[in-house]
Order: C-alpha cells, then structure tokens, then sequence
C-alpha cells in the first residue's frame, strides 16, 4: 500500500480531486533500463503493466505502433564537413541582369541532409482540451514568423534564423572569418549571407540550427525537455475534506472582485502551467518526448542558446585557444553577434481581437506599455523570451518593488503622524514662542544675535521626521530587510523549480581571451576539464589585487576630498546666508546652506561615477580575471565600492560629523583659522540629514531613469535618421528585414545587468540605512521602482537588440551585498536614532530632569520645559544703558552657566544624556541582530510544498525507471521463450 495514488486526468469528470505540479524532474539519466537502439522499439509490443506500475504510463504521450514513421528520420548522422566550400563561402557572386544592382554575397547550397524535415502527425497525443487549445495557442504565435518570412526565415522561407552575425566588407579579418564558416558548417549548422540595405559595407550572416544539430547539442548541453505527462495524486484521507474545502473556497473566491493586478491568461497562453514533466534531453529515447513538431519543440531561446554554445566552441584558426564569437568580435573579425527579434513588437491590429504576432509583439503589450503599469509581470514569457537570466532580474525587481508596499505604508504613517502631531508637539511650542530667548550669533564680525522664534517653520519641518515613531520605524525597517532576503530566497528556490533550475550545473565558462593572451606560456592541468590551460601564478595575481586595492583606496581618499570641499562650502555659505541682505534668506539660512550643499554635492556625484566607472573597467583588467563571470563579479564589487562611498560619504558626515566639533561661543573651533565649524540647530541636526537623503534620492532617480530610456531613444532616432539617408529606396521601417532593424537598435550594456543591479542595491542601502532619518524614502523608491520595471520592459523590447539568452540560478554576488547592506543599515540606524536625532536626550529629560520624574509615565507634558533645559548660557560682556539687559545668549550644549564655579563645563546631564545613548546603541544592535536571526532561522530558504513536490516527483521518477526496467526484462524473456510474470523477476 502506498500513502498516495497516482490519477492522470482522462477528461472525465471524476471525485478525485486534482493536485498540480509544476517544475522538473530529477534527472533522466539515472534511466538505465531504457531502450538504447531503434530496432528494440520498433520490434516492442505493448506490455501489461504489473501491480506495481503506474496508471500514467499507460497515457505516454507516444505508443510504439505509431513511431515507425516518426523513427523514419535518422536521428543523429554526422554532420558533414564542407571543407571545399571555403572559397565559396567567401567568393564575391555578381547579382543577376534582374537584380536591383546591389552586391549580393551567395552562400554555396547546404546538403539536403540538413533539411528539417517537419512533421506534425509522427506523435498521437492524449491531453485534455485546455491543453490543446494553449498549444495550438502557442504553435500559432511562435508559427506566425513563419507565415511572415520577412527577416526570419532563409531565402527559402522554411529554415528559420536562429543567430546573426555581421561584418564589415572592408575587414582585413577574411582568412580567419573563412574558417570560422568552413568550421561552423562543420558542426552542422546551415549559413547564408545577405548584404544590408542601410549600408553598402554591412553584411549578414544567418545562421540556421537544423533539427539534428539541436538534438546533438541538446543532448550534449543537458537541455531539459519535457518527456512525459504529469501524473496527479492525492490523499484518501484528505479526499473529501478536500474537495469540499476547495469547493468553498471557489465559491467564496467567485463572489470576490477580479483582482485588476492579475494578467489575462486568455491573451496570454503562454503564461499557462506546463503539465509535463522534464528531463535532460536524449536522443536515444527521443521517442519518450513530447514532440509535436519540430519546429516549435526547442523554442527559440534554446535555439538561440544551442546556436551561441557552438559559436564559443567553435575554432578560427589551427591554435587550440583559437576559438570562439568573443575572440573575433574583439578583433574586429565580426562587428556584432546577436540573436535575431521574433519580428516587430507593434502591429497594426489590437492585440484582444487578432492576437499576438509574435513574442515580442506579447511582451510588448502586456509587459512593456505604460497603461498596464500595475499589473503583474508576465515572468515565464520573459524568461523565455530573454532567458533565465534577465528573468531573475525582473523577477527580483518585482519581487523587492512588491516588498516595498508595506515600508512605504508604515514610512507614510510614521510621517502623517509627524504631520498631524506638528503643532501639538511640546517642543516646537517653545521654539516658535521663544520670542525673548536670544540666540548666540552663528558667525563673527557683522552677525549679530537673533531670537529662536525666527527658526519655528524649521523646528516644525523637523518635527516631521523626528518624532516618536523613528525608532518604531528603524526596528521595522531592519526587520524588513531581513524578511526581505528570507522570501526572496523561497521565491528564487520556487523559480528555478518551475524554470527546471534545480539540477542545472553552470558550465565550465572559457577563459578570456585577454588571460590566454597574458598567461599562455605558464599552465596547469585544469582540476574539472582535465586539460592544459594558461595559468595565472600566486605572486603575479597577489601583486596585481594589491594594486588593484591600492587603486580602490585612493579613489576612495579622493571621494573624501570631495566631501571635504562640500563641507567647506557650506561653511562659507552659512557665513554668506546669515548676513544676507534679504531679509528671507537671511531669516531661512539653514535651509538655503543645506540646500545649496546637497545641489553642489549631487554635481560632485554624478561627476565622479563617470571617471570611477573607467577607473573600476581599468583596475579589473589589471587584474586579469580568469573567465567572464570572475570579471563581472570584480566589476561589479567596484562599481558598488565606489559608488556607495561616493553617494553616502556626505550624508555620513552630516548625520555623525555636523555639529559635533563646533566647540562652545568664545571658544568655537575654526577649520584653517578662518571658518566656524557648523553647528545644529536647537531643535536637532536630523532636519539637514533628511534633506541631503531626499534632494539626492529624488535627483538621482530623476537622473537615472532619463538616462535609462532617453539616451537610448536618441541613439535609435539618430540611427533611423542615417537609415533614411542611407537607404531612400526604402519607404518605411517596416521594409526593413528584421536583421537590418536588429543591428540598427542598441547592443545591450557591455556589463551586462551590472547597471541595472546596481542601480537598486544603491537604491536599498539608501532606503534602509539611513531610514530613521527619512521615513519616505520606501515611498520614494516604490514610486521609481514602479517606473524603472516599464523602462527596463521598455528598453529589453523596444531599444535593445535581443541579449543572448543566458541561464542563471541566483542573483550571483549581488545577494551577499545586499545581506552586507542590511547588518550596516542596523548599526547606523542606531548610531543615528542615538547620536543625530534628539530621541535620546528628551527621554532622559522625561525620566529624569521634567515635571514628569515622580509621576512615572511620560506624554507630550513631560517635555516641558525641555527646550530651556536643552540651551546653555553665554556671557556677551555687553552692557545696555549701564544695566545687564540681554547680557546673556543661548547656544545648543550641556555646559554650566557662566556664573558657576566652573563656567562653561560638561554638566552631570551632559554624560547621563551620552551613556543613555551609548546603552541605547547597544541595546538596539543586539535586540535587532537577535530579532534578524530568529526572523532568517524559521523562515525556510525552501517552501515545505515545494521540498514534499519534489521528493514527491523523485519517487514518482524511481517508480518510472521500474517500469522501464520491467519491460526491458520482459520483454528479454518473451524473446528467448522463457515464461514471464509481472512482478519483479
């Protein structure tokens, strides 16, 4: 007996209920027992299952009886070697007296051989409907190129263009250009060459991928397929109870609204739930896949994958680290290397009544327009579209935008509180009412004093952010980080088990050419491959990475300088502003040196990223990285290096350094014995710490996302505008065969997604690291992220050529940097809630020093008084018609008054305010470092479902190779006539 039985849906209704699965296999190697030559299955007959046999196996998607025509078709000859076709491939044929008079480059005729032959008829399929209609659903989609051959099919109309290569005429590259063609119709793949219509000196190369070449490298690459249908089971126990339960909630979920976030499924069908299992291609047991034609088996991402994986393989000259599409793009052999469009992304028929042209045209309309903004994103169609890949990009930038909702809620109540408590806040009160508190001059020579009352809009603005729910709110954000993180990685593990990641092992990459090139003379045998490759020694890489720090440290030091030079601004600004002749500026001086220094120093920001992203390119090519993934991954540790320094050195120094060192009137610290170092105003410095995070935050998004979509428009306008010169013959774009409109679009950053990555990790950090003092910025980054997706969408469709699909299983190393961001947003929001803001000092004037000492509770009353108690007293010396009127000022600070026996030192409140904030600081780091680690240690990088569906498929696959063991033995014994039963023999 077993826990659970195994049903496959026979479309009829039953009161079995239904469990879905989705995702992959283990792998299908482990299949010993299946058969290995066509003869055995031609010559099989259909087998009684035993006892122990699956009721599945009998709805296989394939039956013997019907594999004669399909096993008609060789299934893996040796691809043919056109060694004389060298001087063909590359020979200049004059066009025909009917030709246009354009040169036309002829490629020599392929061997019949390699034509796919299509049938659609060789597999009987027994599915429901609704899977029927999603694949002729998707057959007419992915068919529709077919229908329309313009710049997706070869001449003939029937192979279809799966890679496209482009070089110049005038290249001196042309011996090893011949090669590299000889060699990749060597390996089976079909070429042909067309001129360009937009400029005489442009030609294309098309690159066809028949259907054998796919298998062959399908097989070799461990391509998952999907091989068998999906067997359904459920328990006994939980039948009923299920059933009714599931029942219940159809009806409740019925009577409930549409939820307008979701996406059509009817206008996408691709969007539907495969029920197929997979496993790693074979083409020994081709006959166990589902193949319903050929055409549309491998989809064109695969092909393209498949077509990119011989082009790094493949070799241009007799040297064995020859090889390779990278190494003749760098040598300007080939101008471009890219996989074509699947036509054009707009149509002139809406999209609900004709349907989706193409792919591209689907993302297009449900994906990258901006009237679909709130809905979700279609991840399956992108990840198959674009790859794995950039999938998991968009698919964690949807994940962290979605994350976002709940902090940019609690960020917008911990302000509306602010907002609401503003003139009711004891604090304020006294400021805006302190018409007769005289204030020390904040300058010497012609600054004079001036009364606290002057700066109430400024205490108000400040009680926004620094009020009661800050520290509530930095609690809430460090937690958030870390449950951030957590479902991040359930969501990533739930990805790759639906895009069958789960057993995927990356390659081993190749090496770059510049490390071949460099360390070709020294090698080693290679611990995975077995082979000899270049070898880069210990002291070479440890001096080089030495530089390389050296490097990092001193663009460092350099964005300190710049910091430097902001702060000195604002100190001769706060001297310009306060003895300002207008009278408005004069009485706001503190908002006009803040702003003015977060403008001047946003200008420094954006500068310097220019030259510390050539610095970053410089100093990771001095190191020689070994493969592409090493080079990406040091890229990107730089860039972020350097431009987390660069964004935050300045809020660091306003949120710990402003104020702090300004020393006391008559004996105030001076920077070169010339400039007052600037101090806080009475009310607290968190005010200027939430401006910088705000102007930067805003501009730099602003910044971002016009550089993000409208440079790019203008390369593309300003590409179409030499089009029209170039090419008046043509009246429109759409003339255009797709490879003319592809290399005219934008390649994709040379860095990849570094850009994109690192443009929301600078993002995060600046929303939790110094969110205590700025509780809208979630707001601010949910409202940009909600903008960057369409752009990104946007971009990938519309202004991009198509990257090369590209399989991935994590986000790489960006994840640690975003669990390194998360331990430092807790410890400076710590230092912030303690040091900046004057959290800490009105709580120990509450409990200790206010009217509220003997009561022992604490509301808004127990501040009174606090603003009093929070100024020190300074004596002027100055005497007003022979009497000590207004003799004394105020300034911010715990000192005793000049009458004292010791004027002008630290008074007892002064050390129990600055224990109080070192306990706080340490009772906070460890009460929210315990509460991280107790949040990351129940919470499962793997659903519990999703680790019972898999174990669950694990024995579903044991059971499979039983059974295909079990008539293997079978039928062994029937054939030398030997009695046979149904249980094991």
């Amino acid at each position: 007996m077993y826990p659970a039985f195994i049903f496959c849906p026979r479309g009829s209704r039953s009161g079995i209920t239904m469990v879905h699965h989705s995702g992959s296999i283990q792998s299908f190697k482990q299949q010993k027992g299946m058969h290995t030559s066509i003869s055995e299955i031609l010559k099989e007959k259909t087998l009684k299952s035993s006892r122990r046999s699956l009721p599945c196996l009998a709805q296989s998607q394939t039956h013997p009886e019907n594999l004669n025509h399909f096993l008609s078709v060789p299934l893996s000859p040796e691809p043919k070697t056109y060694s004389h076709s060298v001087s063909a491939s590359c020979t200049h044929i004059l066009p025909p007296p009917t030709d246009t008079g354009q040169d036309v480059y002829m490629e020599e005729r392929e061997a019949g051989g390699f034509a796919p032959k299509t049938d659609e008829t060789h597999h009987v399929q027994q599915k429901p409907v609704s899977r029927g209609k999603l694949e002729a659903r998707t057959e007419s989609i992915q068919g529709n190129s077919l229908e329309n051959p313009s710049g997706l099919m070869f001449r003939d109309g029937k192979k279809r263009i799966d890679y496209i290569l482009v070089y110049k005429k005038s290249s001196l590259q042309v011996e090893k250009r011949c090669t590299f063609e000889r060699n990749l119709r060597a390996e089976g793949l079909m070429l042909e060459k067309e001129p360009s219509l937009t400029n005489s000196d442009i030609l294309f190369v098309k690159i066809h991928a028949p259907w054998d070449t796919l298998c062959k490298y399908a097989e070799q690459m461990n391509i998952r397929m999907p091989f068998r249908k999906k067997c359904y089971f459920t328990d006994w126990k939980k039948k009923t109870m299920g059933s009714q339960f599931q029942l219940r909630c159809r009806q409740l979920k019925s009577w409930l609204p549409r939820n307008p976030m979701k996406l059509d499924k009817e206008a996408l069908p691709d969007l539907e739930e495969t029920d197929c299992y997979t496993a790693p291609f074979s083409r020994a047991r081709v006959h166990h896949f589902t193949i319903n034609n050929r055409e549309t088996f491998f989809s064109n991402s695969t092909r393209s994958r498949i077509v990119h994986h011989v082009l790094q393989r493949t070799k241009y000259e007799d040297a064995k680290s020859k090889m390779g599409i990278n190494r003749l793009l760098g040598n300007s052999t080939y101008e471009a290397a890219f996989p074509p469009h699947e036509g054009s992304y707009k149509s002139r028929h809406p999209i609900k009544t004709h349907g989706a042209q193409n792919h591209r045209h689907l993302l297009y309309e449900r994906w990258a327009r901006w009237g679909i903004w709130y809905k979700y994103q279609p991840l399956d169609l992108i990840r198959r579209y674009f790859g794995e890949k950039i999938g998991l990009y968009f698919a964690w930038l949807g994940w962290y935008t979605g994350m976002l909702i709940p902090a940019a809620l609690v960020g917008l109540f911990v302000f509306l509180y602010g907002l609401f408590t503003m003139d009711s806040s004891q604090v304020s009160k006294e400021i805006c009412e302190a018409n007769t508190t005289i204030m020390c001059p904040m300058c010497e020579g012609n600054c004079s004093s001036w009364t606290l009352s002057d700066s109430c809009v400024y205490a108000k603005v400040t009680h926004l952010f620094d009020n009661g729910g800050t520290v509530f709110f930095a609690i809430f954000m460090a937690i958030w980080a870390t449950v951030f993180l957590e479902f991040w990685k359930r969501r990533r593990a739930e990805l790759t088990y639906d895009w069958d990641l789960i057993d995927w092992e990356e390659e081993e990459e190749e090496l770059r050419p510049q490390f071949e090139a460099k360390y070709s003379r020294k090698e080693r045998v290679n611990p995975i491959s077995g082979k000899p490759e270049p070898f880069q020694p210990f002291t070479d890489k440890f001096s080089r990475l030495m530089v390389s720090v050296s490097g990092i440290f001193f663009m460092i030091s350099l964005v300190l300088t710049a910091v430097f030079a902001v702060v000195v601004f604002r100190l001769i600004a706060m001297e310009k502003f306060v003895s300002f002749q207008w009278e408005f500026v004069k009485k706001n001086w503190q908002f006009a040196t803040s702003g003015t220094g977060v403008c001047i120093n946003f200008m420094i920001i954006m500068s310097l990223n220019v030259v510390y992203e050539k610095v970053a390119y410089l100093l990771t090519n001095l190191e020689h990285p070994r493969t592409e993934s090493e080079w990406e991954n040091s890229f990107a540790l730089k860039m972020f290096l350097f431009q987390f320094v660069n964004l935050n050195s300045s809020t660091f120094y306003i949120a710990f350094f402003l104020g702090r060192f300004a020393g006391r009137p008559g004996d105030y610290n001076k920077l070169f014995n010339r400039w007052r170092m600037e101090e806080c105003h009475p009310s607290g410095c968190l005010i200027d710490l939430c401006l910088q995070m705000g102007v930067i935050m805003v501009l730099k998004q602003i910044w971002n996302n016009f550089m993000e979509l409208g440079y790019p428009l203008l390369q593309n306008w300003w590409s179409r505008r030499k089009m029209k010169r170039a090419g008046e013959q043509i009246n429109s774009k759409e003339g255009l065969p797709q490879w003319d409109r592809d290399w005219n679009l934008q390649p994709m950053n040379a860095h990849g997604l570094v850009d994109e990555y690192l443009e929301m990790v600078l993002q995060f950090g600046f929303t939790t690291i110094f969110v205590a003092a700025f509780p809208l910025a979630p707001l601010l980054a949910l409202l940009n992220n909600i903008i960057e997706i369409r752009l990104d969408a946007y971009k990938f469709v519309t202004q991009w050529r198509r990257p090369m699909p590209a399989r991935a299983t994590d986000i790489g190393i960006w994840h640690g940097i975003l669990e390194g961001i998360g331990v430092v947003a807790v410890i400076t929001n710590a230092f912030v809630i303690a040091i900046t803001s004057d959290y800490i000092p009105r709580f120990v004037y509450a409990f200790k020093y206010g009217p509220c000492v003997d009561k022992g509770y604490r509301h808004e009353k127990c501040l009174r008084g606090y603003l009093n108690n929070s100024l020190s007293f300074f004596d002027m010396g100055e005497f007003k018609n022979g009497s000590f009127q207004n003799q004394y000022c105020r300034y911010r600070d715990y000192r005793a008054p000049p009458w004292s026996p010791e004027p002008y030192d630290f008074t007892l409140q002064f050390w129990h305010v600055l224990a109080a904030r070192l306990a706080f600081i340490i009772v906070f780091e460890h009460l929210v470092f315990g509460i991280k680690t107790f949040i990351a240690h129940m919470i499962p990088d793997m659903p519990k479902d999703l680790s019972d569906r898999m174990r669950r498929e694990k024995y579903l696959m044991q059971e499979m190779v039983y059974e295909a063991e079990l008539e293997h033995l079978q039928k062994e014994r029937k054939k030398n006539g030997k009695r046979y039963h149904h249980e094991w023999p």
